[in-house]
């Protein structure tokens, strides 16, 4: 029978033997499952790895104050988004082992293209789903009404866009009315998903239906319109019955559910635009048609009066 160890002793053993069989440091490839950060400006995670969304790894992770602030600084102006839960990233780091706090990763640095790169992986997929379903193109070919007056609006009610939306919509230049009603929804987070096909839902069983739907939201970072390219998500709006007008407020970048919906505009305050101008659009073709009709009747007139006119005078010739 071997010696027994006292527990410090076993734990000593293994400190050691990670610290001569380990590398110094490594490259490693991980989901921020949790993360919180200390008043004093360290940051703790959880790193996690999954397979079909069950957890097959999981690792303890600390990234000291001072690394914290540079790695995060540098993340947040690559990415446009602050590190957070959710995100993959490829992390460089080296293994210790405590004899009380067991093993974990010192995080010394963070590669943000590489969670740019594995959005745009995802991304892909996505998009290659969709078509595979042969829905990619479905929203798009719907028709919007030639006089859209019934909106359904999904949108947070305290976002600056849909402020925007409605102030541009309710002071149009042109005394249009517009009937919009508001479906709440969380357009950015964890919940957003899941919140916004709520909202669809929502308008699909509306007791009296609507022209079209109109998605918007605020501008916001890269990453927090992560939202809008998932699957679920976009392929809810690409079978949407009504046509689905997006204004995400982003300009740099098309998310799939813009490459879905019917049609995309930059912000919300466009969306209004787009949806007025279609109104004088056809306000003027109606003007322009009444004032065709206006002259062909008179033309019409002028012309029976002419050949009443030179009739009368065959008459009275005859006579």
């Amino acid at each position: 029978m071997q010696t027994p160890l006292t527990l410090a002793e076993l734990n000593t053993k293994v400190k050691s033997t990670l610290e001569e069989q380990l590398e110094p440091s490594y490259w490693v490839i991980a989901e921020i499952g949790s993360m919180q950060v200390a008043q004093r400006g360290h940051a703790y995670l959880e790193l996690v790895e999954k397979q079909d969304e069950q957890i097959t790894a999981k690792l303890r992770a600390n990234i000291w104050a001072y690394t914290y602030r540079v790695v995060s600084g540098w993340f947040q102006s690559v990415t446009g988004s602050p590190l957070q839960a959710g995100l993959k990233v490829l992390v460089h780091g080296v293994v210790t082992y405590h004899e009380v706090y067991g093993l974990s990763l010192n995080i010394k640095d963070i590669d943000p293209n590489f969670t740019l790169g594995e959005r745009a992986r995802q991304r892909m997929e996505v998009l290659q789903k969709l078509e595979a379903d042969g829905v990619l193109e479905m929203n798009q070919e719907l028709a919007l009404p030639l006089v859209p007056q019934r909106i359904a609006v999904v949108s947070s009610a305290t976002a600056a866009g849909y402020e925007d939306f409605m102030e541009q919509i309710t002071h149009n230049g042109y005394g249009y009315r517009v009937h919009t009603q508001l479906f709440r929804a969380v357009m950015q987070g964890d919940q957003a998903t899941e919140s916004i096909i709520g909202a669809l839902h929502e308008v699909h069983n509306a007791p009296r239906p609507f022209d079209a739907v109109v998605i918007i939201r605020g501008g916001g970072s890269q990453l927090d319109l992560d939202c809008f390219d998932t699957y679920e998500l976009a392929a809810t709006v690409a079978q949407f019955p009504l046509p689905v007008i997006t204004g995400i407020g982003h300009e740099r970048d098309e998310t799939i559910v813009d490459m879905v919906a019917h049609t995309r505009m930059k912000t919300p305050t466009a969306v209004a635009e787009f949806l007025i101008q279609g109104l004088r659009a056809f306000e003027e073709n109606v003007l322009l048609l009444e004032e065709r009709l206006q002259q062909y009747t008179q033309r019409y007139v002028n012309e029976q009066s002419l050949s009443l006119s030179l009739l009368s005078q065959r008459i009275g010739a005859a006579s």
